[in-house]
């Protein structure tokens, strides 16, 4: 799920019908409404985003610390027109991104997921991660669960490794697909994820007797 803020509904709505075209959920904010939201939100809602789109507005270089203490999606500025000294006033700010208006949405799409990519790395620098029963290597090999190796499809290991990468985050059904089948593959349907999903949790159910997949509508999955 994408956020924006901005303090014209125009703008927030437009986005978020550009979103919604691409097949990615997105809230649009005006600058009140959104630090009433962050405030409020549950960290399962928070966790689901995936990134902030923060537009014109008063408040916008104070909004990067208030988002940060509750969430650690990216934030991505825009801007209507280039200028160097507001750009580095919003990078100081704590921003991740500037881009500068339009853009287009698959923009700030492959953007966010280059910016996952590297978050993913980086959490993948350790050997294995361990959640319960579930031990997940990040080598290629099989994971082992319930203290036997079990041999999976290449797909299906690679969400199994998404979601324990992920741990305590609720990830969507789209960010799912980027990271198995990358960002711009149109030739496969997203809903093929469901399918995945469904399969893995069979294989873990039957061999854990419990399903630690947990899924909700608009959050979409998060392993415990």
């Amino acid at each position: 799920m994408y956020i924006v803020i901005d303090d014209r509904v125009l703008v927030t709505e437009g986005y978020q019908s550009l979103f919604t075209g691409e097949g990615v959920p997105a809230i649009g904010f005006t600058p009140s409404r959104f630090q009433e939201w962050v405030e409020d939100t549950s960290a399962d809602h928070l966790n689901s985003v995936e990134a902030f789109l923060i537009g014109d507005c008063a408040e916008r270089s104070t909004f990067p610390t208030m988002i940060r203490r509750r969430s650690q999606a990216p934030v991505i500025a825009m801007n209507e027109a280039s200028s160097l000294e507001k750009t580095l006033e919003l990078f100081a700010a704590g921003v991740d991104d500037v881009v500068r208006k339009p853009v287009h949405v698959r923009e700030i799409l492959a953007r966010v997921n280059a910016m996952q990519r590297r978050a993913e790395k980086r959490r993948a620098s350790d050997d294995e991660v361990t959640i319960g029963e579930i031990k997940v290597h990040f080598d290629g090999s099989d994971p082992e669960v319930a203290g036997e190796a079990m041999a999976l499809p290449r797909r299906e290991r690679r969400i199994l490794e998404f979601l324990m990468r992920n741990r305590g985050r609720w990830v969507t059904k789209t960010q799912v697909f980027n990271a198995v089948y990358g960002l711009f593959d149109a030739e496969v349907d997203e809903a093929v994820v469901e399918s995945h999903v469904s399969k893995l949790r069979k294989k873990l159910r039957e061999r854990l007797g419990y399903d630690p997949i947990e899924s909700k509508r608009y959050l979409g999955y998060t392993i415990s």
